[in-house]
């Protein structure tokens, strides 16, 4: 809860709350045009007409570490204990296209998720999991095309065409220039990239969401949640414009859109922040896009409880927060749902922490009654005043963003990065004040912390991979690899879709890391503006 100096309770965005709301508080409010019905426009009920009392939310726990073999064990206990979607986490090296044998990547492997530098990594970590009977989620953006590409390769090493696969990649680098930095490319190549995407799963992966607009990392980093929805909205709105000024119809990729948000221990502000999300975006795509499917108009999304607001201190108490985070995004209308696991501000995830992490998503769905009616707050005189002041305040920062020249222009000239980092030193300082009560942290502190024992990854872990790697480039056709990494350059250079080629690199076992270098030498790579 945000900080209380002037006497007045007040959102994580700024916004304040009053003591008690009644019927003015909606005084000209419209619930056809404010809320229409669970399923229909503009949304703000849900994007399908029975949500969970018809189907429940996804539980995708997020998992990765070490190499393919380990993080495979991991992905077999989850889905024993009951997941019903996968979410791969990737690591550094991966993530920023590097394969593990590169000097940058030393001391990285494997340590904030799984390392991925072949096809072969990637038959590993799914080996014996059913690609057409699993949702796999894959958190990658800059190198998104290369994994997509070897997901569908390990597939169709199962007998699974590209149309029975199921999942998302996050695929949003614009808020990689925003927040996190594990970007490559510059913007305008990157966008050509997203458009690639896109263009070649509807002809080829076409059940596949091709992209996960995040405004989790954005939270991360410090955003609130008018920030997070509206860099969000902005961005995705990028991504339309791209594909559009590249000669698609709108309708024709807008119903594989998705989003990624945070779920807060703010409860309230989170659920009106879920509803004004997919309010705000179905009339941004009815009015400025012109969509008719009304697939197109459905903002589709996961959420992840936050890690942010774990603390290593007390770490138990954790459960607690992860539970009430998670009923947040229950109650705002989530399609998935990741749970973190109570010691991730201490290390990785147990056996034991990652299973209760499960557990407490199954509570919420079997032991309460949250499942039992659709979007149990509307009409609510609290939640419908927070879900409109929240809009209002986002569109007013969306405008600001186009008043810049969109988001590509505001990321360029550093306006979103600013504005988060603002905010993150206004939670410092409430925090550091005490006008923010964070327990176990700045209040009700223990004199000693009991002793706890994190997962600790094996040093062996990254010799291992690298030897691995070599031994693949030992045995593949050098002179096949060389070919078809020469075909991705040109197809970079001029306008032919990227990823073909790149497929037939990456049949031929080229590693992700070489496929990324090639696109470097041709697309250069992004260096941030000093905002300094």
């Amino acid at each position: 809860m945000a900080g209380e100096s002037d006497g007045v309770r007040r959102t994580e965005s700024g916004l304040p709350i009053a003591p008690v709301y009644g019927p003015e508080a909606l005084d000209g409010w419209d619930p056809r045009r404010s809320l229409g019905d669970p399923g229909g426009y503009p949304f703000t009920r849900g994007v399908h007409p029975s949500m969970y009392t018809g189907r429940p939310w996804t539980m995708r726990q997020y998992a990765g570490f070490g190499t393919a073999a380990e993080s495979h064990s991991r992905f077999r206990q989850l889905i024993a204990h009951g997941t019903t979607g996968l979410s791969v986490a990737f690591d550094l090296p991966t993530q920023m296209g590097y394969d593990s044998d590169a000097p940058l990547a030393s001391g990285e492997v494997g340590r904030v998720g799984v390392a991925v530098d072949s096809a072969d990594d990637l038959r590993t970590l799914f080996d014996g999991i059913p690609l057409d009977r699993v949702s796999t989620s894959m958190t990658i953006n800059a190198p998104a095309a290369p994994l997509l590409l070897l997901y569908q390769l390990v597939g169709e090493g199962q007998g699974v065409t590209g149309d029975r696969l199921t999942g998302t990649i996050q695929n949003d680098v614009l808020k990689e220039y925003i927040a996190r930095g594990t970007y490559i490319f510059p913007p305008a190549p990157s966008l050509r990239l997203t458009a690639d995407i896109f263009r070649y799963c509807r002809a080829e992966i076409p059940r596949w969401n091709t992209i996960s607009v995040s405004g989790y990392h954005l939270a991360e980093a410090g955003a609130s949640p008018v920030q997070e929805v509206a860099f969000t909205l902005a961005n995705a709105i990028a991504y339309v414009r791209t594909a559009v000024a590249a000669g698609m119809d709108v309708d024709d990729f807008a119903p594989r859109l998705s989003f990624f948000f945070v779920a807060r221990t703010t409860l309230l502000e989170e659920v009106a922040k879920f509803r004004a999300a997919r309010r705000m975006w179905a009339r941004v795509m009815r009015e400025r896009f012109g969509a008719e499917n009304p697939r197109s108009l459905m903002l589709r999304c996961h959420a992840q409880t936050a890690g942010v607001q774990l603390t290593a201190q007390q770490p138990e108490t954790n459960l607690v927060r992860v539970a009430l985070q998670g009923l947040a995004a229950v109650l705002g209308g989530t399609q998935s749902l990741h749970t973190n696991a109570f010691d991730e501000a201490l290390a990785l995830p147990t056996d034991t922490s990652a299973r209760l992490a499960l557990r407490t998503q199954q509570i919420l769905r079997y032991e309460t009654d949250v499942t039992a009616t659709v979007d149990p707050f509307a009409g609510s005189y609290a939640i419908e005043s927070m879900t409109d002041e929240l809009e209002a305040a986002a569109l007013q920062l969306m405008e600001r963003v186009e008043e810049l020249g969109g988001a590509v222009a505001a990321v360029e000239q550093g306006f979103q990065k600013g504005e988060i980092e603002r905010n993150a030193y206004r939670i410092a300082q409430e925090t550091d004040a005490g006008e923010r009560v964070v327990v176990g942290v700045n209040r009700f502190r223990l004199d000693e912390e009991e002793p706890y024992e994190p997962l600790r990854v094996d040093p062996e872990i990254e010799a291992r991979q690298v030897r691995r790697l070599a031994a693949l480039r030992a045995g593949r056709d050098g002179a096949a690899v060389t070919a078809a990494l020469s075909g991705l350059r040109r197809a970079a250079d001029g306008t032919d879709n990227v990823l073909y080629p790149m497929r037939e690199a990456l049949c031929r076992s080229a590693t992700v890391g070489e496929v990324c270098d090639a696109l470097r030498e041709v697309w250069g790579t992004y260096t941030p503006r000093d905002t300094t």
